[in-house]
């Protein structure tokens, strides 16, 4: 393992880091697939794009990106482009022989099936949380490359605990089987237990299936805030990742020192939908008092989700036992989607056919007010939210997060 971080990283720093990390290697000749994060993860590809290819390109036979979508939306072409950072004219120029990839998570000839994890071991992963037999599956591309390089930051996360390592394989280009059973195993443990934990049942199935990919990998987990990059960690094991976290727990954790009865949450413009713009409720609904509301603000949002609306109108937003007291209504529908769906609505109770949230949480946005009702989820309009008006009110139990989705707020006292 290499790695560099605390201070803003320059690009002769990191080009330096990456020529010994990458001089470790055995590349020339081969075959290299650089595996990126879509738009909604803050992180410098553009900088990383140039500098291997200043790097790898007179050595390596091939040097292509796929992007780690998961399920979101594929990236047009001119979204492949913005997100490495080059012009039309660049790519059909001095990076014409670099191929730009969606990874095609909606079709089933994607697959290719690496192993399975057995009932027993699932136990075991899960700590009894689960106990099924999965298949484990991912994009039959990477057979086609000799060596994987990993790059993507490093935050606290809802379902695995942390992004990063493994988790950009699992999800990233995963089969559908590992998305559903891992985002049903986050909401089962609850976001208020998991986001910003090193070790979680969800990372230790991550890690297990990142195990079973046979093609040499190499991990870039960068550190990144609000200033830029602040870490590079580079190696093979998670031993870089686990630096990386160490990093991104002092970096992108903010604590407060009581809870508030009202949270404006302001959803970072970089999600297109609630399905990702969700974070802005999960990073700070550990900071909610039981019993408040939870405000998320984002009118540049006007649709659930891109990819899982129609499913989304069948679920609804419930906590995760109101789905367990229900679990024979909903079969057939994806466990991945009820595991958003009771993240969204955060930890809660149901008894005796009553559903308690432990807070409230409202939607402001240009999704319709009988959008909301019909899911289950509060509706603020907009249009009435003045943001300057919450500002400054901390005395009172207001708080306001500006540009929510990437740092976790936490009470002091966690």
């Amino acid at each position: 393992m290499s790695g560099i971080g605390k201070a803003l990283l320059n690009e002769s720093q990191v080009l330096e880091q990456l020529a010994v990390s990458l001089g470790d290697l055995d590349i020339a000749g081969r075959k290299l697939l650089v595996i990126i994060p879509d738009n909604t993860r803050t992180a410098p590809v553009d900088l990383f794009f140039r500098m291997l290819h200043r790097l790898c390109a007179d050595q390596v036979r091939q040097l292509d990106y796929l992007v780690a979508l998961g399920t979101h939306p594929l990236l047009s072409e001119q979204e492949l482009l913005r997100r490495v950072g080059i012009s039309r004219e660049q790519k059909e120029g001095l990076y014409s022989r670099i191929g730009l990839f969606n990874h095609r998570w909606d079709r089933g000839d994607t697959f290719e099936r690496i192993g399975s994890i057995a009932e027993a071991e699932m136990e075991e992963l899960t700590g009894g949380v689960l106990r099924e037999a999965m298949e484990v599956s991912i994009n039959r591309k990477v057979f086609d490359y000799d060596r994987l390089l990993v790059l993507g930051p490093v935050y606290p996360h809802e379902i695995a605990g942390f992004s990063g390592y493994g988790k950009y394989l699992f999800p990233g280009i995963c089969g559908p089987e590992f998305i559903d059973v891992s985002h049903w195993l986050g909401a089962l443990q609850t976001n208020l237990a998991t986001i910003g934990v090193r070790d979680t049942p969800t990372r230790r199935l991550i890690d297990r299936a990142t195990e079973m990919v046979p093609i040499p990998k190499t991990f870039l987990n960068l550190v990144v805030d609000e200033e830029g990059l602040k870490g590079l960690f580079v190696g093979e094991d998670r031993s870089a990742w686990e630096a990386a976290v160490a990093l991104s727990q002092r970096l992108n954790v903010r604590y407060v020192e009581r809870p508030f009865g009202q949270v404006l949450s302001i959803a970072s413009e970089k999600y297109d939908d609630f399905w990702t713009g969700a974070k802005a409720f999960y990073k700070v609904e550990a900071i909610v008092a039981d019993g408040g509301e939870l405000v998320v603000y984002a009118p540049h949002i006007d649709r659930i989700s891109i990819t899982h609306d129609e499913i989304l109108n069948r679920t609804g937003f419930h906590v995760k036992d109101y789905y367990l007291a229900h679990i024979d209504r909903y079969r057939g529908i994806r466990k991945g989607v009820l595991g958003y769906s009771s993240l969204v609505k955060g930890s809660g109770t149901y008894r005796d056919g009553v559903e308690r949230p432990r807070v409230r949480v409202a939607l402001a946005s240009g999704v319709p007010r009988e959008v909301c009702r019909r899911l289950n989820i509060d509706y603020r309009d907009p249009e009435q939210i003045r943001v300057a008006a919450w500002e400054n009110r901390e005395s009172e139990g207001i708080y306001v997060v500006h540009n929510a989705g990437e740092v976790l707020y936490r009470l002091r006292a966690d």
